[in-house]
């Protein structure tokens, strides 16, 4: 049968989320000046990134400095801020788009780095920008089920090599409108890095309680954003429009089972502003509730939606209604509900 696939925790809590900035601001203005060329000669116009995404700045990290590392201190931070020895944790879980390689996992770096137990279950999960939400749903079904006590979620991304890349081709005299349009999305990307603490909620009240959730796939869109070690193609109109038909689909069938039109806060994966304003408008969703990070952020992949609740978490209040909304091209999207 076709739906949503929908899950309830019953001992589950966040109990820290962590973001960690890359310290290099590179500017919407400053591609523009670099591809200038490319603009005028293809009839294009500057501005795009700023006018049409509202990205007006994005980070790398430094030359040389590893995203991964991003990942660790990230982690380091969650589990000194969760007070959760790390000798407790019973899971990691990467959940990085980036990579410089495709085996060992990046896991295990960050298992060594961070001193965790041989017992200790590690492994990556890639699942575009949905990743980190699909980390959070499988360690909540760990610890539900009593194979764990503590989940640690890691992710570090880096936009600077894909987006130096593809900067330099775009630049070139040859080439067209077409390539320009088709790698737009590329320069949309972001660095930083981000890592959750969930543990069992009975054993931690003070924790914020993971509710449940819906998830529904769209995988006849998987063509629509492809992306490798070189460059990243997308169909970013088609990708927006099969996007909110993905999320009006699940919202319609998820409001049977859970009531999400007045959460308190409503944490979007961060695209851009067309994105934005229009997951707002098909859904029914107060904007006000809506904090932004992908203005000077850019899309940081999978590490958007917990880079953007870990820099909102300051503005809770104990007993909001959060609701975490993911989804990564393929296409596929998760609602996951927490109680502050």
């Amino acid at each position: 049968m076709n739906g949503n696939a929908t899950f309830r925790t019953t001992d589950t809590a966040v109990l820290s989320v962590t973001a960690v900035d890359a310290p290099v601001v590179r500017t919407s203005e400053e591609f523009d000046a670099m591809i200038g060329d490319a603009y005028a000669r293809n009839g294009l116009r500057p501005g795009m990134l700023a006018a049409l995404a509202g990205i007006t700045e994005r980070r790398w990290w430094e030359e040389g400095q590893d995203f991964v590392d991003g990942a660790i201190e990230a982690g380091r931070l969650a589990l000194e801020e969760a007070e959760v020895d790390p000798s407790r944790v019973g899971l990691l879980v990467n959940t990085s788009v980036s990579r410089a390689h495709l085996e060992p996992s990046i896991a295990v770096r960050v298992h060594h780095e961070l001193g965790l137990a041989t017992h200790c279950l590690n492994f990556d999960l890639t699942n575009a920008c949905l990743g980190f939400v699909n980390g959070m749903q499988l360690a909540a079904s760990m610890i539900d089920a009593g194979q764990i006590d503590y989940a640690l979620i890691v992710d570090g991304e880096g936009s600077r090599e894909p987006q130096e890349r593809t900067i330099a081709r775009l630049s070139g005299e040859d080439s067209t409108a077409e390539d320009i349009v088709s790698q737009f999305a590329t320069l949309t990307l972001g660095s930083g890095a981000a890592a959750m603490v969930l543990g069992r909620a009975s054993a931690h009240p003070e924790g914020h309680r993971v509710v449940g959730g819906a998830s529904r796939a769209a995988t006849e869109h998987h063509d629509l954003c492809v992306g490798d070690f070189d460059r990243m193609r997308t169909d970013t109109q088609g990708l927006l429009v099969s996007g909110m038909g993905l999320a009006a689909d699940l919202w319609k069938e998820a409001s049977a089972e859970f009531d999400w039109a007045d959460m308190d806060r409503y944490i979007v994966h961060q695209v851009s502003r067309v994105h934005t304003s229009r997951t707002a408008q098909a859904l029914g969703l107060d904007r006000s509730r809506i904090p932004l990070t992908f203005p000077t952020y850019g899309n940081v992949g999978p590490a958007a939606v917990p880079i953007t609740l870990a820099k909102e978490a300051p503005h809770l209040e104990q007993g909001d209604r959060v609701l975490l909304m993911g989804i990564g091209s393929g296409l596929n999207m998760t609602c996951l509900e927490l109680v502050w």
